[in-house]
């Protein structure tokens, strides 16, 4: 055998050892990578552009305004309260700040809470408003629900939704949405459960109870009461689900 076809044939081995360790160094960088798209997927945010709000400024008049002391704030919004305003169904849309502003002055007046309670109201054409003073995009501490008010948001469906009434899908439509754009910054699935703490014994659970609720829940959840009603209450489910898939979630 000649020289040269012998040095080819002694170098086969190495060759093979060479391309093995090449496919295995490309077999593991592609590994990595994968691993690290995975890492990235699992760390990515699921938040939810925010829907178009009406500022409370244009419910509000300076006449109507009730003096208040600066708004409270928590650290973020991990959970979603959905009420009922137990008010007439039948208003003309247009009337919704009217009514808004009707609804403020009797939880300021007779009630004396310092400002609304609910931090947005969303009426029967899918307009949201927003409620209670000190900004919609921050974590501003609600006064909707006994005990769970801290790292909550109240959204208020304008009406009452007993068993048997119609609720505009305009209306789920829109809760849906604020529900994904709220919990969207916490990176909360609003089909999740979540670890809330009682702050007083005036809801279900007494003070300093740490409970799990629902993510995005009717207000029963936490408190003693039919609100938001039974046929709101029966559109949870859906809504949670149309909430996640606004946060791009499966």
């Amino acid at each position: 055998m000649a020289p040269v076809v012998l040095v080819l044939l002694g170098c086969v081995p190495g060759l093979a050892a060479i391309l093995a360790l090449a496919l295995c160094a490309g077999g593991v960088e592609r590994s990595v990578a994968a691993s690290a798209r995975q890492a990235v997927a699992r760390a990515a945010p699921h938040k939810a552009a925010r829907p178009p709000i009406v500022p409370r400024s244009l419910w509000l008049d300076d006449d109507s305004r009730h003096a208040q002391p600066p708004p409270r704030y928590d650290d973020t919004v991990v959970a979603v309260f959905v009420h009922h305003t137990d008010s007439p169904n039948g208003y003309d849309c247009a009337d919704a700040p009217r009514i808004i502003r009707y609804l403020y002055a009797g939880q300021t007046g007779s009630r004396d809470w310092d400002d609304i309670g609910y931090n947005f109201l969303v009426d029967r054409c899918g307009t949201i408003y927003e409620g209670r003073a000190g900004g919609m995009d921050r974590p501003v501490t609600g006064a909707h629900t006994q005990g769970f008010n801290h790292r909550t948001t109240g959204i208020a469906a304008l009406g009452t939704f007993t068993a048997g009434v119609a609720v505009p899908k305009e209306m789920t439509d829109a809760i849906a949405a604020l529900a994904a754009w709220k919990l969207g910054m916490s990176d909360t699935d609003p089909r999740a459960r979540v670890r809330l703490t009682s702050s007083n014994s005036h809801s279900r659970y007494a003070a300093g109870t740490t409970a799990t609720l629902p993510a995005l829940a009717g207000h029963q959840e936490g408190y003693m009461t039919s609100c938001p009603g039974a046929a709101l209450s029966a559109l949870l489910p859906e809504i949670r689900e149309t909430a996640a898939r606004l946060q791009g979630r499966r």
